[in-house]
């Protein structure tokens, strides 16, 4: 036993003193490689009793552990000091120039992104600002102050992603819409408000034209004497800008949501060649965004007086109207990360969003 003790602290001793990971590798190869120290130590065993083979066999196993322990920690020892060596001497100058090569090497902006900034964009011509909210919601900010019933099916679990509780005094979700947003600034903030939320959604739907993550963009006005003609007025200019159509035709629907009286599906008109559409030419309609005057209940469940202040609210999928700009046909591709679908779809960083009509 005296004698791996001795033999153990030899090499630890080796070990220690090594400067390079050249000299480390040497030092492994001779004390633990085929013909090493320790592998004929482990040779020997065959030689002796088979009660002296359990002792010193344990022996050296337990010699053999410590030594590859110790160049393990002596090799990342290594490492860490040369890298921070090359730390130290080397230096990167970042007002060179991008080494020539491939265009797709630059990277893309993904279409989700560039359609969330174009319509930002569009929106804060019209004095919008950008309000923001936690995916994780309660109840109360997604549900209930919105006017929706107990019994209304997005409530169900089938519908939406609860987060389980154990103390069970608040029962949280992710988000099934942004309209948390809404509620949130309504109870924060006083009186004329004009934001737009942008941001992640989350439902149980998973095909071709639906994804447990979406992305939905919810816009807001609180005034004094909105009515809906504000509403229309607004949606026009927004659509008319984003798909770039003069005279685009829209429509507005009679619906139903329960946070909104009256409340409108809005559709614009698109003609079906092949596979392709175009928007703003042909008879046919597609529905694309729904909107509608704030429901009192609503205002009265974020402290406001219905009597004095009135808003509408409006919302859509920012994959929608991705897809429809872009010609994008499966809402799956966005998240599947295909690095060659984002080179044909994604938008380089240089090119900012074009806002010019087309004239028909």
């Amino acid at each position: 036993m005296s004698d791996t003790k001795d033999i153990e602290d030899k090499i630890l001793v080796e070990i220690s003193k090594t400067q390079s990971l050249k000299e480390l590798q040497a030092i492994k190869i001779k004390e633990l490689g085929k013909k090493g120290r320790i592998s004929n130590l482990m040779k020997s065993l065959s030689e002796v009793s088979t009660e002296e083979k359990k002792v010193l066999g344990k022996s050296y196993n337990e010699l053999r552990a410590n030594i590859l322990k110790a160049f393990e920690s002596k090799e990342l020892e290594i490492k860490d000091a040369d890298i921070l060596k090359k730390i130290k001497v080397e230096k990167l100058d970042i007002t060179l120039p991008v080494r020539p090569g491939n265009n797709n090497d630059a990277g893309k902006v993904h279409p989700i992104s560039r359609t969330i900034d174009t319509i930002i964009d569009i929106f804060s011509n019209f004095n919008f600002v950008v309000e923001t909210g936690p995916d994780i919601e309660n109840d109360f900010n997604n549900f209930t102050a919105l006017n929706i019933p107990d019994d209304h099916p997005a409530r169900q679990d089938h519908d939406t992603f609860y987060i389980s509780n154990k103390d069970n005094k608040e029962r949280k979700l992710l988000r099934t819409h942004t309209s948390p947003v809404q509620i949130r600034t309504m109870l924060n903030q006083k009186p004329p408000i004009r934001i737009i939320a942008p941001g992640r959604t989350f439902r149980c739907d998973d095909d071709a034209t639906h994804s447990p993550m979406f992305h939905q963009i919810e816009g807001l006005v609180i005034d004094k004497n909105i009515n809906m003609g504000h509403l229309k007025g607004l949606i026009r200019s927004f659509c008319e800008e984003f798909f770039e159509v003069r005279n685009l035709p829209i429509r507005f629907r009679p619906s139903f949501f329960p946070f909104t009286e009256p409340s409108a599906e809005i559709d614009i008109g698109y003609n079906k060649k092949g596979n392709s559409i175009k928007i703003g030419q042909g008879s046919n309609w597609l529905e694309v965004m729904g909107c509608g005057m704030v429901h009192p209940k609503v205002l009265v469940n974020c402290n406001l007086d219905p009597e004095e202040w009135q808003g509408f609210a409006f919302g859509l999928g920012v994959e929608r109207f991705a897809m429809l700009k872009y010609g994008i046909s499966d809402l799956r591709n966005f998240y599947e990360g295909d690095i060659r679908w984002l080179n044909h779809y994604g938008f380089n960083t240089t090119n900012g969003p074009n806002f010019d009509f087309k004239e028909d």
